[in-house]
């Protein structure tokens, strides 16, 4: 029996939507929730737009004077390429508005982590956020939870500590985001150091960082076990004071009404997933793809708003690129279509696999899409090489995860006007599953002459022969 469900007949796995065989009816029927209310005392939504706006006024500002100073065909924002202003820069603008360097430059990245401002080689430009600042509170929203998202990097990390450390604080801190929300009020640190202690030795039990083989004896006086943590914790609540999610001072933490309704608006997010068909909150990245591969585009993109939100940017962005390097194309595509729900705390990630041959195209378009393309002209950012090789990899997901007609449709997405040229470009482009995808055309297709053509360059492509 097939399906009578519309599929996209040129199947790209590289556009915003998942490839995917047609989603089974019993994924169709999603019951809906009412609309989820937040917490009684909570702000309106136009209230808490208001606080978002006056928090992040300063970062509002550094980006219209990025944009009017900094565009194209203005001065450079970097003097090496990066995203770091130059002092030459970060002067001008202390000048400018009146402010000191080290102001300008704490305001600037401030902007780029909240999306208002976009760096591009050495020119910078305002982000979408920034344009509907005055009109759209939603937009505004957005762009504090985006900094509320990456309040790990809005704050120096200590650096007598090892990586590993803070990466675990970084991981344990939605649990103690969720203890503050829950307390609705002032908690002492001691409180929150505690549960910190015990998140962390959860995390590490899940790790099975269990010592084998004989044990010394324990000493008579052993160390307190707060005292690589207690600094760390520090560190994380001065980082999200200095985002607006919460106040910290004499020995007490109290998260903002900004902080209070993001962290409910993460735990609706993860509310919803552990509810919906799916389930995929608690899997790592792959098995989280493999589960979305049956959703509808916007049901996919729910679960990966869902998985995100209980996670850390960073760890996040790290697993769906691993998840992405692995032999399954289908994944591969379907991991940067969750980089796109990440939006631009991806970008340098994503930016640096563009040296990685099995990645490359896939990051081209995610930033190119990133950067305000087209979906349906972003693969103009591509060489003819690199669409080709784009070609074989999606017909490699065809092939394993699709059926035989979806995959001779597939056909009409290359760029190349003739099937034999097809055959020839390739060949020369050196992808591993080259043969498998050939073999599997060939059998798919009903046209004998064009299979048997095809036969014959699967048969080259392994014999090496031309």
């Amino acid at each position: 029996m097939t399906s009578r469900i519309p599929r996209d007949s040129r199947l790209r796995l590289v556009r915003p939507r998942p490839l995917a065989a047609a989603p089974r009816a019993m994924n169709q029927q999603r019951s809906r929730r009412p609309a989820p209310r937040p917490p009684e005392g909570t702000p309106a939504p136009a209230e808490l737009a208001r606080m978002a706006r006056s928090g992040l006024a300063g970062a509002a500002r550094v980006a219209r004077w990025a944009d009017a100073a900094l565009g194209p065909g203005g001065d450079s924002a970097t003097a090496d390429g990066k995203a770091t202003l130059s002092d030459a820069t970060a002067e001008r603008a202390a000048s400018d508005l009146g402010l000191t360097p080290a102001q300008v430059r704490a305001d600037w990245d401030t902007a780029r982590l909240a999306g208002l401002v976009e760096v591009h080689g050495d020119s910078a430009r305002p982000g979408w956020r920034l344009r509907a600042w005055n009109r759209d509170d939603s937009a505004v929203l957005r762009g504090w939870v985006a900094l509320f998202d990456a309040w790990s990097l809005a704050f120096p990390e200590p650096e007598d500590h090892e990586p590993a450390a803070v990466a675990e604080v970084v991981s344990a801190m939605p649990q103690v985001l969720s203890f503050l929300q829950l307390s609705a009020g002032p908690v002492p640190v001691e409180q929150l150091l505690d549960l910190l202690e015990q998140r962390v030795t959860e995390l590490r039990t899940a790790r099975c960082e269990i010592p084998y083989g004989p044990q010394p004896e324990p000493a008579a006086e052993p160390e307190p076990t707060d005292a690589p943590l207690a600094p760390l914790l520090d560190w994380a609540l001065r980082a999200l004071a200095s985002v607006g999610a919460l106040t910290y001072g004499d020995g007490q933490a109290t998260l903002t009404p900004l902080g209070s309704w993001a962290v409910w608006v993460k735990l609706e997010q993860i509310c919803v997933a552990a509810q919906s068909p799916a389930g995929n909150i608690e899997q790592g990245a792959e098995d989280m793809l493999r589960g979305c591969a049956q959703l509808r585009p916007n049901a996919a993109r729910a679960e990966y708003r869902a998985w995100l939100a209980a996670r850390t940017v960073g760890s996040a962005v790290t697993e769906l690129l691993d998840a992405a390097r692995g032999e399954d194309a289908l994944l591969r595509g379907l991991a940067f279509e969750a980089l796109r729900v990440v939006g631009a705390p991806a970008e340098p990630d994503v930016r640096a696999v563009l040296d990685e041959p099995t990645l490359r195209p896939y990051a081209l378009l995610w930033l190119a899409e990133h950067d305000g393309a087209d979906p349906e002209d972003a693969h103009e950012v591509l060489t003819r090489e690199e669409a080709t090789w784009l070609w074989v990899d999606t017909a490699a997901a065809v092939a394993d995860h699709g059926e035989a007609p979806l995959l001779v449709r597939h056909l009409e997405s290359a760029v190349q006007p003739t099937v034999p040229m097809l055959l020839d470009e390739v060949r020369a482009v050196g992808h591993p599953r080259t043969v498998q995808v050939l073999v599997a055309l060939a059998a798919a297709h009903p046209d004998p002459a064009l299979a048997k053509a095809v036969r014959r360059a699967a048969f080259q492509v392994h014999t090496g022969g031309s």
